[in-house]
């Protein structure tokens, strides 16, 4: 039976980038995905024209569906689309289409197989292709070298590059455990799944940074510190519910 993919697109305040970016990702999928695939607009709580362009592409669409949530964070979006999902195959990726689409496929190959249930696209991994500043560039290695020092047996490369995938049966079995709701999810899922003796496929990508970025990266930096710290010393939490 062909999977069926559910691809989540969460933003806040993306006014400009909305409806280029599902556009341009609708007719790549169109194109290109083997598989049955739904995009999924998960708005955090937006204050600008982000909703009405949302409901309109999805009015317009029915391969898009909209939701809206009334608090921000990124984790608390996916988690909340992922954990109502009915979908096989579950993934997101930024609204800026930072990640070149080209590796979707790639992405999605080992768990449509059976063969992984977590992968991710990775911007430090051989063969990957990335441009943007060399001070986002400089934090990046830095905090993948704190998680490779605290977490010596992690072997994931880039924690936070935002396009991943897993199956909806790892989505079940993890989100539990996933205490964060911002920024920091990406590196709790990925770690709490390796605790959990998951082995995470990894695709070199092909990046370009949206100086446009909605991330503040001093204190989304000093949050992710505190997350692995917390992480580091609870590695066998309890599931727990968390409000979406």
């Amino acid at each position: 039976m062909t999977p069926t993919v559910e691809v989540v697109i969460p933003l806040y305040n993306e006014e400009r980038d909305i409806t280029p970016s599902i556009t341009t990702l609708r007719e790549y999928l169109q194109t290109h995905c083997p598989y049955q695939w739904r995009i999924v607009i998960a708005d955090n709580a937006s204050t600008d024209r982000t909703p009405e362009l949302g409901r309109a592409l999805a009015a317009r669409w029915p391969e898009v569906k909209y939701v809206r949530l009334e608090k921000k964070g990124r984790g608390r979006a996916l988690r909340r689309v992922w954990l109502d999902s009915e979908a096989d195959l579950l993934s997101y990726m930024d609204v800026d289409l930072s990640t070149n689409l080209r590796a979707f496929l790639p992405l999605l190959e080992p768990l449509a197989r059976g063969e992984r249930e977590i992968a991710i696209g990775s911007r430090l991994k051989r063969g990957a292709s990335v441009t943007r500043q060399w001070k986002r560039e400089i934090i990046s290695r830095l905090y993948n070298l704190i998680i490779a020092i605290m977490f010596p047996r992690r072997k994931f490369s880039d924690a936070q590059c935002g396009f991943k995938a897993l199956t909806r049966k790892a989505a079940q079995e993890l989100l539990p455990l996933v205490v964060d709701q911002g920024w920091f999810f990406d590196s709790e899922l990925l770690l709490r799944a390796e605790q959990r003796g998951y082995t995470i496929h990894e695709v070199a990508v092909e990046w370009i940074e949206d100086l446009d970025s909605r991330v503040k990266i001093w204190s989304t930096a000093w949050d992710d510190l505190k997350g692995l710290w917390r992480v580091r010393w609870t590695p066998h939490p309890a599931p727990m519910n968390i409000e979406s």
